[in-house]
């Protein structure tokens, strides 16, 4: 798990739609330095919300862990500076 507590996600892939294990996350958009301000998302009750930057729908899937994505690699990792 990164080393900050609510999981974040990017789309550097480009898909219409990233599926994650949790409900409450940050998206970034894409990797640094094409990143958008990091907006924190939370579906509530819904299954699923549409970031309102990147317009990348995101799906809640149970069966993912906090910290993984359908597709692959969407989990943000900032590196050390």
């Amino acid at each position: 798990m990164p080393d900050h507590m609510v999981p974040h996600f990017q789309n550097d892939l480009g898909s219409a739609q990233i599926k994650i294990g949790v409900g409450k996350f940050m998206c970034c958009g894409a990797s640094l330095p094409y990143d958008h301000p990091h907006v924190f998302l939370d579906m509530g009750n819904d299954n699923e919300i549409v970031c309102p930057y990147c317009s990348t729908l995101y799906k809640y899937d149970k069966e993912l862990n906090a910290n993984e994505t359908l597709p692959e690699n969407c989990l943000f990792e900032q590196s050390a500076a």
